[in-house]
């Protein structure tokens, strides 16, 4: 199934705007293929991003990433975030909003397409690990 995270992103983004408030951000800054200015993250590694329409440009709530351009203490910076790495969006006057979490690895693409890493007959590529399943038998 798809993600049901980049949907909740969009409702609670429009919400919190159509209640005139401001959208805040807080994205896991060393999650996989996100892209911010990294002197602006924190200790924890997230970094938190107002998303209001008069602070961003160009924003884009896609499915598989979250694109727009911002400006970190007066420079351009082009950010991307794919939505698993949004771990809350809220309202900065009172703070209302979601928190999702936990970071949302991508979904593997689904079996038959040669996007598994292996030759094609199931076997690993020479210098591969084959991986174990992250499932478990429950009697």
């Amino acid at each position: 199934m798809i993600s049901r995270r980049p949907y909740l992103i969009r409702a609670i983004y429009e919400w919190v705007l159509d209640n005139q408030l401001t959208p805040h951000m807080l994205v896991a800054a060393d999650a996989p293929g996100v892209r911010v200015p990294e002197q602006f993250v924190t200790e924890d590694g997230k970094i938190t991003v107002n998303v209001s329409p008069s602070a961003v440009r160009d924003l884009a709530l896609g499915n598989d990433m979250i694109r727009f351009s911002a400006r970190f203490s007066g420079r351009p910076f082009e950010v991307e975030v794919p939505p698993g790495a949004v771990l809350a969006l809220y309202a900065r006057e009172n703070g209302q909003g979601m928190l999702f979490g936990e970071v949302e690895e991508p979904e593997p693409p689904p079996d038959g397409d040669g996007g598994d890493g292996d030759g094609g007959d199931g076997e690993p590529e020479q210098g591969e690990k084959k991986k174990r399943s992250h499932l478990k038998v429950v009697k």
